[in-house]
C-alpha cells in the first residue's frame, strides 16, 4: 500500500516510523514531512492548504491512504474534502473538528450534555472583559476560542495577568478573536488520556501526561509540549470507567445529534480532582509528544489499525501494548517559545543510536544537502522504553548529551511526578 502523512512535526514522524514497520507498507508520502521523515519517505513540498493541489498529487501517485497529523486541516475541512473526492482519509470531519477548533463549540456541548468541566463565561471583547476581571476571584484561566498551537490558553493569578491575556487575544496574537473563553481555575492533576474510533467502537488508545510550560518545575511561559511520559499515574479501571461514561460517550452522542460521527484519535485532556474526572480541552488528534511516547509502546500494526477506522471494522481489531514506560524529552532551540535562530547546523547526529527501546523523533528540522538544521522551536524528540520511568530518563538525557548541540536546550524534569530520585 501506499500511504500519505500530512504534517511536519516530531508528531509526523513517529507516525511515519511506526507505519514503516508494517509489512503492507510499499511506499510512504509525507506533506511536506522533515529531515527525519526523509530517511524512510518521499517528502513532498506542496502546500497542505491547497486541497486541490494535494488531490492532484494524490490520485496521480495512487495514494491508498491518507493520515492528517496536525490540527488545523481537520478544522478546515480537509477530511471532507478527501472524502468528497473519493480518497480514503484517517481523521475526524469539519464539524466534529470543532471539538477543537472552537472551544466555545466545547464548552456548549458540555453544558449541554452534563459533562463535567470547569465553570465557564463567554466575552465579547475588551471592554465587557475587563469589567468583569476587575471584580472576579484568582486565579482564573483565560483561554483563545480557536486554533493556537497549544499556546492560547493563560492561567491568571492577578488582574494584571488577566489584562494583559485579554488584550494579547483580541489584539490577534492567535488570529482573529470575535469571542475569549474565561473558565473557572481547577485544582487538580492533568492527565491525557487518548481514544481512537471509527464512529461505531471506540478503544482506548493510552494515557499521558504532558510538560506544557517552558521551565522546570512546570514555570515559565505554555509550549507546544516539553517532554511527556505515558502511563499517565493517575489511570485504574474506576477512573477509565468514569472518563468513558461521564465525558466521551456524551460528547460522541452530542455530535450524533447534531449530525455527525467522530472518526480518527480523540485526545482527551483531563483534570483529575479527587478521582472525578473534569474535561479541560479536547484535540481532535494525536498529541505532541504525547503520540512520540504512546507509539512506541503499541505491539499492533499501526495501519491496520487505521484502515479498521477508515472501514468501521474497529471492533475486529485487537490493541496490544508493550508493559514497558515510556518518557519522551524536548529539545528545543534557545530563546523557545520566543524569538529563536533558524536554520542552525546539527551535527553528530548520526551518533545517536536508535534501537527498539530508544528513539529520535524529527520535529523542526530540515535537509539540505545531507546536513540537518532546525528549523523550529520544537527540534528533536528523545523516546526510551524502561521498565522505570528514572531509567528511561537517565537514557535519554545521555543520548542528548551525546548529541552535544548547544545551541538547543531542554527539560531535566520530565516526569517529576512519577519519579523519585
Amino acid at each position: 500500500m501506499k500511504v500519505g502523512i500530512i504534517g511536519s512535526g516530531g508528531r509526523e514522524h513517529s507516525i511515519c516510523v511506526s507505519l514503516n514497520k508494517s509489512p503492507d507498507i510499499k511506499k510512504i508520502y509525507c506533506f511536506p514531512g522533515n529531515a527525519g521523515t526523509s530517511y524512510l519517505a518521499e517528502n513532498v513540498s506542496l502546500n497542505i492548504e491547497n486541497f486541490e493541489e494535494l488531490k492532484n498529487f494524490i490520485t496521480s501517485n495512487k495514494i491508498d491512504l491518507m493520515i492528517v497529523g496536525p490540527e488545523k486541516p481537520l478544522v478546515d475541512g480537509i477530511v471532507d474534502f478527501f472524502e468528497k473526492n473519493n480518497i480514503k482519509v484517517f481523521g475526524p470531519n469539519k464539524v466534529a473538528s470543532q471539538l477543537e477548533g472552537s472551544k466555545i463549540f466545547t464548552k456548549e456541548l458540555c453544558k449541554k450534555y452534563k459533562i463535567p468541566t470547569a465553570k465557564f463565561g463567554i466575552f465579547k471583547n475588551i471592554k465587557e472583559t475587563e469589567e468583569f476581571i476587575k471584580e472576579t476571584d484568582y486565579p482564573i484561566v483565560i483561554k483563545a476560542d480557536g486554533l493556537a498551537s497549544g499556546k492560547g490558553v493563560y492561567i491568571c493569578n492577578n488582574k494584571s495577568d488577566a489584562e494583559l491575556a485579554t488584550k494579547e487575544i483580541f489584539n490577534g496574537k492567535f488570529g482573529v478573536a470575535k469571542n475569549l473563553l474565561i473558565e473557572e481555575f481547577l485544582k487538580g492533576e492533568e492527565m491525557s488520556y487518548f481514544i481512537i474510533t471509527d464512529g461505531l467502537t471506540i478503544q482506548n488508545f493510552e494515557t499521558a501526561q504532558d510538560h506544557k510550560r517552558v521551565l522546570e518545575g512546570d514555570f515559565g511561559k505554555n509550549t507546544g509540549g516539553m517532554g511527556a511520559y505515558s502511563p499517565s499515574r493517575l489511570i485504574n479501571k474506576e477512573l477509565e470507567n468514569k472518563i468513558i461514561k461521564k465525558i466521551i460517550n456524551p460528547t460522541i452522542k452530542g455530535l450524533k445529534d447534531i449530525g455527525t460521527n467522530y472518526k480518527g484519535f480523540l485526545y482527551v485532556g483531563l483534570m483529575i480532582i479527587k478521582d472525578e474526572p473534569f474535561l479541560i480541552e479536547y484535540n481532535v488528534r494525536m498529541g505532541d509528544p504525547e503520540c512520540q511516547t504512546i507509539l512506541p509502546k503499541l505491539k499492533t500494526d499501526l495501519l491496520q489499525i487505521l484502515l479498521a477506522c477508515c472501514n468501521q471494522t474497529l471492533n475486529k481489531i485487537k490493541l496490544e501494548w508493550k508493559k514497558e514506560k515510556s518518557l519522551c524529552i524536548v529539545l528545543c532551540s534557545k530563546g523557545y517559545p520566543d524569538e529563536y535562530e533558524r536554520n542552525v547546523l546539527i551535527e553528530n547526529l548520526d551518533k545517536i543510536q536508535s534501537n527498539v527501546n530508544e528513539y529520535c523523533f524529527h520535529a523542526g528540522t530540515t535537509k539540505k544537502e545531507n546536513k540537518i538544521y532546525a528549523s523550529g522551536g520544537r527540534v528533536l524528540n528523545f523516546v526510551c522504553l524502561s521498565e522505570n520511568f528514572l531509567d528511561a530518563r537517565k537514557k535519554v538525557i545521555n543520548s542528548i548529551n551525546s548529541l552535544g548541540w548547544n545551541k538547543g536546550f531542554y527539560r531535566k524534569d520530565i516526569g517529576h511526578k512519577v519519579i523519585n530520585e
